[in-house]
């Protein structure tokens, strides 16, 4: 069974390249470009290999991606593939050394923007998709694969869309293809965010009347932010992470001769299973319940929370074991992490849905500049998702 999917894979490595060519050469620059195009190139294919598909929209009918499904003939859960097709974007273009739309193969390597981040992953996975069709009936549950074009905007808009639509099988794990053949993402911290307004009376920079302006509330807050301790990583809580407080932004004034009235400041605090989103909303409240204090004014300081999603961290049975089990009857040692920074499998955690993210092609210049893919791994990397989605689809 296995050697016959090896050699499939092996197969169709030509074709997952092209498709991936073709989406590359379709910039889809989150925010910037219009992502029609580069879904238009993946809703040709799909059909041309008779699967169903259908666009995704939000809230306010914005496109935000595209599914795939593929249902087994026998009951059972839903699995769920997840690729975004929307990109970073291309920063100074002049410092490529090649077109960031190229999608060109050279010695050995895709190049161009989303070749690692992750156009590679959504050819990958619509071939996998294609080669179960076939043998679905022998299936149990069903193949989701969620083609996401808002992604790098942090919006996430796609994942949203497909968990709220009512006629969609809700899956008991994701699998997200981000590149890095070394590691799977199997935890991360959470977050709570927060734009905070610091008020002051307004002035002249050349008055004699003295006044505590929002710079320097602001930048007083900011302070009493950096000086605030927090827990380091709990013994025996099995997360390896310490939570951590970040100012983000700063904005506020403008020209020379006037004090501003107002000065707004973003705050970013990542959270742990020790230290959750109500801890992180408590220390910053606690902060600016102390500027209030110490240089009182006449508009008591804003707090206005913006998003918060729960840390993760999945056990060693629950659903990235299948592909960490495919990547070790590959050969292959690939470690568990639990990454420092938020990822789409913290919003899978809080509609209580496992989630792994990576595993793919090693890569280089990812959300840089020359992003390129390496091809060598390919028929592995295809090879160790193909046997993962068969072992949980009970076949």
């Amino acid at each position: 069974m296995i050697e016959d999917v090896s050699q499939t894979d092996r197969g169709c490595t030509a074709s997952v390249v092209e498709l991936a060519s073709e989406l590359i050469r379709r910039p889809s620059r989150a925010g910037i470009d219009d992502c029609g195009p580069v879904l238009g190139v993946l809703e040709e294919w799909l059909a041309a290999h008779e699967l169903p598909h259908r666009r995704l929209h939000d809230a306010t009918d914005a496109l935000v991606g595209l599914l795939v499904e593929v249902p087994g003939g026998r009951p059972g859960a839903w699995w769920m593939l997840d690729a975004c097709v929307d990109t970073a974007p291309y920063g100074d273009e002049a410092a490529w050394s090649f077109p960031p739309s190229c999608g060109h193969t050279v010695d050995g390597w895709l190049r161009g923007r989303g070749a690692a981040d992750s156009k590679l992953a959504a050819s990958i996975f619509c071939h996998i998709a294609a080669d179960l069709a076939p043998r679905a009936a022998d299936l149990a549950g069903g193949l989701a694969v969620l083609l996401d074009v808002d992604e790098h905007t942090g919006g996430f808009g796609g994942a949203r869309a497909y968990l709220a639509d009512p006629h969609a099988a809700r899956p008991a794990g994701v699998m997200i293809g981000y590149p890095g053949m070394e590691e799977v993402v199997v935890g991360g911290r959470g977050l709570w965010r927060a734009a905070i307004t610091v008020h002051a009376p307004s002035g002249h920079s050349g008055s004699s009347r003295i006044v505590v302006g929002a710079v320097s509330r602001a930048a007083h807050l900011v302070r009493l932010l950096d000086a605030t301790v927090l827990p380091g990583v709990a013994d025996g809580a099995g997360f390896p992470l310490p939570p951590k407080l970040s100012v983000t932004a700063f904005h506020g004034g403008q020209g020379f001769s006037v004090t501003p009235d107002r000065v707004d400041i973003n705050v970013d605090v990542r959270t742990t299973p020790g230290f959750d989103a109500h801890d992180a909303e408590t220390l910053v409240r606690q902060a600016v319940a102390e500027l209030d204090a110490e240089l009182p004014a006449p508009t008591p300081t804003e707090i206005t929370p913006v998003a918060a999603w729960p840390p993760f961290h999945l056990t060693e049975d629950e659903q990235p074991a299948a592909l960490l089990s495919a990547a070790t009857a590959a050969g292959l040692t690939v470690r568990a992490k639990t990454a420092g920074p938020s990822n789409i499998g913290n919003l899978l955690a809080g509609e209580g849905i496992a989630a792994t993210a990576g595993f793919g092609v090693p890569y280089e210049g990812l959300h840089g500049i020359d992003e390129r893919a390496h091809l060598a791994g390919l028929p592995t990397v295809y090879a160790v998702y193909q046997r993962a989605v068969l072992g949980l689809l009970g076949r």
